[in-house]
């Protein structure tokens, strides 16, 4: 699959930056913001649930690539049909506190049944970081071979900081830090670092062998379009100043 033109070059450059809304949020007021505010501050893509109607909005208001969320194939038929640019099977975060987990072969029959369906689509996959590291990599390289195009760490919701500040910023990103590292070693296509990353810890994704990151609750959590725009922003610039190779993308 070849990536869209503007996530190529984002991946590339270690700059990609992912703004996601959540996999369970249908408040359209809420996704709009969030995404306007995405554009405003300089993301290069957005993610939200994968609803149709939700999609035909959004590509109302901005000109960035939409991917769409959902652990259910079928689901991303309607919104792919609507506009979608790429899915995400994942941000499995939503489900951890309802005690729902997903070991790797569950995340493989998703995947092989979403390629059934959609074999022409951009796939994004996470990988759960409940599994142990070698788990994860190995589950990682087995994505790749299904025809996965992006792997998308996470570990931030369930990691809990010790100190405020800076240092409980890193903290709260040690786990995803620590499967991006391992995994970009072992696969050949970009990898996006999320879940508890923050305008701190962009860098160090990058830095750790991702090639881009994706942000959830530092910006849609917010309470005005004028400050989820800049937490965008601080991102954006964040992740300037870093520069990765592009052999991998």
């Amino acid at each position: 699959m070849t990536l869209h033109p503007n996530l190529h070059t984002a991946f590339a450059q270690g700059h990609a930056l992912k703004i996601i809304s959540g996999l369970t949020n249908f408040d359209l007021t809420n996704v709009l913001a969030v995404a306007k505010a995405a554009q405003q501050g300089g993301a290069t893509f957005v993610d939200i649930a994968a609803d149709s109607d939700l999609v035909r909005q959004e590509s109302q208001h901005i000109s960035l690539p939409i991917s769409v969320s959902a652990i259910d194939p079928e689901a991303f038929l309607a919104p792919v049909a609507a506009g979608a640019t790429l899915i995400e099977i994942g941000n499995f975060d939503a489900f951890y506190a309802q005690g729902l987990r997903f070991e790797a072969k569950d995340v493989l029959t998703l995947t092989q049944r979403t390629r059934e369906l959609l074999p022409h689509i951009m796939l994004s996959v996470t990988v759960p970081h409940t599994l142990p590291l070698n788990e994860q990599v190995q589950l990682a390289e087995d994505l790749v071979a299904m025809g996965a195009d992006i792997i998308q760490t996470e570990g931030g919701t369930s990691t809990q900081p010790v100190h405020p500040g800076t240092l409980g910023l890193i903290e709260k990103a040690t786990s995803t830090l620590a499967a991006a590292h391992a995994i970009s070693r072992a696969v050949r296509i970009p990898v996006l670092c999320a879940s508890g990353i923050s305008d701190v810890t962009a860098p160090m994704a990058i830095a750790a062998g991702a090639a881009g990151v994706g942000v959830g609750s530092a910006v849609n959590k917010l309470k005005s379009e004028i400050a989820m725009i800049a937490a965008v922003r601080r991102l954006h610039e964040a992740l300037q100043t870093v520069t990765r190779s592009a052999e991998k993308v």
